[in-house]
């Protein structure tokens, strides 16, 4: 079970959460050093969506370094379940800031008669280029997750079955 790739305290767990980290900053980046992204408020929901996904990918990757240099379990279930629904929150703002932040790309700077802010354009691409990136990380991460959740509880369910005995089953 610890072994299990992407589960908290390995080091796939811990690239992982870099890449997530490093793919949010890298679209933060690309978007705030343009002039006009607060003019589109989809560009300001992809800032703040991949401003929230560097807090959490940042803390959850400083865990995991933190476990594999002390060589702790990061197993408990309810910290797992707590990883699973954060991992599920921020999945589900990335791609809604990434998918409409790619919209409103799309439709002004393409089907409008191309973007004439030259060099602001290729960074909006960029930026949600990179929060795609991210959102496809931390969907893996969401997945595993879930994943690793549902067969610890599985083990656990086994465990419960082998130590009851039917004398206590049909003690009544």
């Amino acid at each position: 079970m610890k072994n299990f790739a992407g589960a908290p305290g390995t080091w796939t767990g811990l690239i992982l959460r870099m890449a997530q980290c490093l793919f949010a900053v890298g679209s933060i980046a690309s978007m705030a050093t343009t002039k006009t992204f607060f003019s589109y408020t989809a560009f300001c929901y992809l800032i703040a969506s991949m401003g929230l996904q560097v807090i959490w990918s940042f803390g959850l990757a400083f865990m995991d370094a933190y476990a594999l240099l002390t060589k702790k379990v990061l197993h408990n279930p309810v910290l797992v379940s707590l990883f699973v629904v954060g991992d599920w929150v921020t999945a589900t703002l990335s791609l809604a800031a990434a998918a409409s932040s790619a919209g409103i790309t799309v439709l002004y700077f393409g089907d409008l008669g191309g973007c004439s802010l030259g060099e602001e354009c290729i960074k909006y691409e960029m930026a949600v280029a990179l929060a795609f990136l991210s959102w496809i990380t931390i969907a893996i991460s969401s997945l595993i997750m879930f994943g690793f959740l549902q067969q610890k509880e599985e083990i656990r369910r086994r465990k419960a079955q082998t130590v009851e005995s039917p004398e206590i089953l049909f003690s009544h």
